[in-house]
């Protein structure tokens, strides 16, 4: 293949990822196989400048803009850093820099490459006033009302010292133990997983709701500080003061003075990161000295002064076991890889996801295959290939069943997916079993003493065939169930009464209607108001639902014209389930705000912000996060962000404090 040919090839191979990982959010390959390519094409297009195209994917840098997000330039442009997948290749960075600098001492300052999402926080007389997403590296999102409710952040600075204005750079990362939790939870909903915590991190970053965010868990570490009047005039020095005021930066930072050093570095954190509590994919050195990094200066793309050393994912090769094939609670079957038990990342693996058919198919796993596993970033670990060479003569291809595994009904394909659905719902117990174990997970009813072995003991045994059921169980009932105490059937009986109070909204997600996630019910509670007006409307009604799309709409419709469903409804009126939004006064539903949007911005002092969210909505006006010309009204707090009160000014939108919006709605102030 003649270099113009393979440029052509790999700019289509790199979009093509491109589009998987930014708009799609599922990563087909990992980051070192796609930084290979563009080191490839950025090699070729070098050597081959006739071939240079302005649209070439070198060209760009990689942006998580979000057109929810108000969107603002960076102060300074947040460039990329070069990267390096070798300890030569980072001594030859280190040798390029000392004969740039002739006749200078030149110190290296090494860090940890941690794995998340780029943040820029911009700092006034020492409180947060912004938080920008990195963006395309010229402009970002405004996303600090997410920021702020990560824990690690310092609202307000400590100490002393700070520069009256300055830019502090950091990455927005989800620790592994959150990580694991809310994928658990994805799971457990048929939800589809985050491939990494770099994907959870800034998923959860972009989410429109703080107190979600706040939920799940980031945290940030800090790696760089700029503006005027520094208090130091070197890296290493401004990052301890930076420590000092309240900020997160890594006690893995370290200064150097000679390449040895900095390869002991290298080895050392190549087998000490697994230790961290974060994810991290490689280790970044900076010269120290801020003269120097301005005198070296920049490429189009990087600093010159600064490099990044990526990790090797890790990798091993296990056997194959067997193929397994689980139900899930909505019918969907997952092949699941047995593997021969192998340390991976500090971990024994003995299963991975399949995913589907069609990556069964992609893969051509055959019996007893060898069978690549990765971690390298990836708490999930998942099969990358197979030792084809290794396979054993005249084994068979691994073939995707016919029939569900639990109850033998043939599968049905569901339209335009990969993936293939038991029908049978009533009678295939781990889906019966799934809906019990979905209906009293802690944030749906959330009923005490029920896991998922109790779960499957009370549908085995026959005390119960719905949850619906549940509402009429007894002690001696639950005694049936093997090793169970009367402490136990008292705390499951007590949970049950306790969950009469969960507001409606989590009541329409316990139901396990698919495609009906936690903040989609909440907008059908919202906009229903009650049970039967939500099984009383239409397609067309319940598509005019924020978030409610055609299938969403058509799911719901189908659920409640099922007579078993139906049923269960009515088993829950019965026992007393809370099945409408509670009546109130003052704050309750009307039509006041009459279809007004409102930007809601600073600190309030006689609700929260979701409270005034809620009131928002309850009263007929729409939440949205930017300013634009079509915004009604800016609620004001204290604090509000100089942006979005420089934006109101300008295209002259009315800015409102909360006594006012409380006089709108008739409420005594």
């Amino acid at each position: 293949m003649n270099p113009k040919e393979r440029v052509e090839e790999l700019r289509r191979e790199i979009e093509r990822h491109n589009h998987s990982y930014y708009v799609e959010n599922s990563p087909t390959i990992g980051d070192r196989e796609f930084d290979m390519l563009m080191k490839e094409l950025e090699e070729l297009e070098r050597a081959h400048p006739e071939l240079d195209d302005e649209l070439s994917p070198t060209h760009r840098v990689g942006s998580d803009l979000t057109s929810g997000f108000e969107q603002v330039a960076h102060i300074y442009p947040m460039l990329s850093l070069g990267n390096t997948y070798s300890v030569d290749e980072v001594d030859g960075w280190v040798s390029r820099v000392k004969s740039s600098l002739p006749g200078e001492d030149v110190s290296i300052v090494g860090e940890m490459k941690f794995d998340g999402s780029g943040i820029s926080l911009i700092y006034e007389h020492g409180r947060l006033v912004r938080a920008v997403t990195r963006g395309d590296g010229v402009q970002g999102d405004v996303v600090t009302a997410n920021v702020k409710t990560i824990r690690s952040i310092p609202l307000q600075l400590h100490g002393e010292g700070w520069p009256d204005l300055f830019e502090i750079r950091g990455e927005i990362v989800m620790p592994w133990a959150s990580f694991e939790r809310l994928n658990a939870e994805r799971e457990f909903n048929e939800e589809p997983l985050f491939a990494n915590p770099r994907n959870a991190a800034s998923g959860t970053l972009k989410l429109q709701n703080p107190a979600e965010v706040s939920r799940r868990g980031l945290d940030a570490y800090f790696y760089y500080l700029l503006g005027e009047n520094l208090p130091c005039d070197t890296h290493y020095g401004n990052m301890m003061a930076a420590k000092s005021w309240g900020f997160k930066v890594s006690d893995a930072m370290r200064k150097m003075e000679t390449i040895e050093e900095v390869d002991e570095y290298i080895k050392y954190w190549d087998t000490a990161r697994r230790e961290l509590p974060v994810a991290t994919d490689g280790l970044v050195f900076k010269v120290n000295n801020l003269r120097q990094q301005l005198n070296l200066g920049f490429t189009a793309k990087s600093p010159r002064w600064a490099v990044a050393y990526k990790f090797a994912p890790e990798r091993a090769l296990t056997r194959l076991r067997f193929v397994s094939f689980d139900v899930g609670r909505m019918g969907i079957i997952t092949p699941v890889a047995n593997l021969e038990p192998v340390l991976l990342s500090g971990t024994i693996v003995k299963r991975a996801s399949l995913h589907n058919e069609d990556i069964m198919r992609t893969l051509d796993i055959h019996e007893h295959d060898m069978l690549y596993v990765e971690k390298g970033g990836e708490i999930i670990p998942k099969i990358t290939g197979v030792d084809v060479a290794s396979r054993e003569e005249g084994s068979k291809a691994v073939g995707f069943v016919s029939h569900c595994p639990a109850c033998g009904t043939p599968l049905v394909r569901v339209e335009g997916e990969a993936a293939w659905v038991c029908p049978n719902k009533w009678g295939c117990r781990p889906q019966i079993v799934g809906r019990v174990e979905h209906f009293v997970g802690r944030r749906a009813m959330n009923i005490d003493g029920i896991g998922s072995e109790k779960a499957d003991a009370l549908v085995s045994i026959g005390i119960i065939e719905s949850y619906g059921d549940l509402y009429n169980l007894t002690e001696d009932e639950l005694m049936r169930i093997p090793r169970l105490a009367d402490k136990g059937a008292r705390r499951i009986i007590d949970g049950i009464r306790a969950s009469l109070t969960v507001p409606y909204d989590r009541v329409v997600y316990a139901l396990s209607i698919p495609g009906v996630g936690e903040t989609t019910a909440k907008k059908i509670a919202r906009a229903t108001g009650d049970i039967d007006t939500l099984m009383a409307w239409s397609r067309e009604e319940l598509e005019a639902i924020e978030d409610v799309g055609p299938h969403i709409a058509e799911a719901i419709v189908d659920f409640f014209a099922n007579e078993t469903n139906r049923k269960n409804i009515e088993k829950l009126r019965a026992a007393g389930v809370q099945l409408s939004l509670p009546e109130v006064g003052s704050e309750g539903r009307s039509d006041v705000l009459g279809g007004k949007s409102f930007v809601i911005s600073g600190v309030f002092s006689r609700h929260s912000r979701d409270e005034y969210k809620e009131l928002i909505e309850r009263n007929g006006g729409k939440n949205v996060s930017s300013i634009s010309k079509k915004t009604d009204y800016v609620l004001a707090g204290e604090n509000m962000g100089p942006a979005k009160l420089e934006k109101a000014t300008k295209l002259g939108v009315p800015i409102i404090d909360e006594e006012e919006f409380l006089r709108m709605l008739n409420v005594e102030c």
